[in-house]
């Protein structure tokens, strides 16, 4: 196998996505281009942990750990960076599967050494069978998925979405880990950013990293029912808002909100423009797709100025972990 070896690490947390984590294991383990071993960590979930320890007991390229910091994603994935032994190492969302050449477009990128991070497109399974008729593209992130707006093709960024992504292991060498106290932590409000943040300090670290997104790198991330309706996705802009908030405290609003003002002066007025149209051709959800980017934008903007407040008082804080990374054998 040419090219660096590779680790995934998918991050679990509830026994309710039993189904879907043995879905998302198993696309890892269909990979065209071999991972060198699937890292499952579960956070601060004792019987999750031992059920999938028992259930990959006998398999030799999957290990189980517990997470070694605090409850939630952040502190989960840089378990899995200290304990992988890939000089790449790739992570998957646990209600998602990959297609089998995913590995493969990610290795081909790190052909060049200048690289040291690369993203993929995340589609959406809806529970429903389909996409709401008022649920913009433009908002798609706020279910985890690769959004209207973002460029195609393989493309340099400033930042890769979290769900779908890979570094090198030097990378965190560098610039440490995944900040912990910005992003998802099991069922509170569902805040993010995490992998913007790292990817920023990242590129100050090292201001010739190239990173990367490349829309070949596929995988299907599964949407809930209740991810379908205007209350989560007014919830989800919300703590969007709050998450850049920290976010530009710690990069600076510049470097922080640099792709955000394209996406808000561009992205979004296309996409009101394009449900107004659809409205007048009397089109299934124009009028509310319309309205969803419009109340999107402000719920965002209402966080982001909260926020804004909170870091200002000293009430929101997190930290950056430095991560020791496993010796490779």
């Amino acid at each position: 196998m040419s090219g660096p070896g590779i680790s995934v690490v998918i991050c679990a947390y509830t026994e309710d996505r039993w189904e879907d984590i043995l879905a998302a294991v198993s696309s890892v383990r269909a990979q065209s281009r071999p991972a060198l071993e699937t890292l499952l960590v579960v956070d601060h979930n004792q019987a999750l942990l031992d059920r999938l320890g028992k259930e990959y007991k006998e398999v030799d390229d999957v290990r189980v750990l517990a997470n070694a910091g605090p409850r939630g994603l952040s502190a989960g994935r840089n378990t899995g960076i200290a304990a992988a032994r890939g000089e790449v190492v790739a992570f998957l969302d646990d209600d998602a599967v990959a297609e089998r050449d995913w590995l493969l477009h990610f290795a081909e990128a790190y052909a060049d050494p200048r690289v040291m991070a690369v993203g993929g497109r995340t589609e959406p399974v809806w529970a429903s069978g389909r996409r709401p008729a008022w649920f913009p593209e433009e908002f798609d992130w706020v279910v985890g998925c690769t959004y209207r707006g973002l460029p195609r093709g393989r493309v340099r960024v400033r930042n890769v979405l979290g769900g779908n992504a890979s570094f090198r292991r030097s990378a965190f060498e560098v610039a440490g880990g995944f900040a912990t106290g910005i992003g998802r932590d099991g069922d509170k409000r569902p805040l993010g950013c995490e992998e913007t943040e790292l990817c920023i300090r990242l590129s100050r670290a090292r201001p010739d990293a190239v990173l990367l997104i490349d829309d070949r790198a596929v995988i299907h991330h599964r949407v809930p029912e209740a991810r379908e309706h205007f209350r989560y996705f007014r919830t989800r802009t919300y703590a969007e808002g709050l998450s850049k908030a920290l976010v530009a405290r710690s990069v600076g609003a510049e470097k922080g909100l640099e792709s955000e003002r394209r996406y808000a002066t561009r992205v979004l007025p296309a996409g009101v423009a394009r449900g107004l149209r659809d409205a007048l051709l009397a089109r299934p959800g124009g009028a509310g797709r319309a309205g969803a980017l419009v109340a999107g934008v402000l719920t965002a903007a209402g966080g982001y100025l909260v926020g804004s407040v909170r870091s200002r008082r000293g009430g929101t804080t997190f930290s950056v972990p430095e991560v020791e990374v496993a010796v490779r054998e």
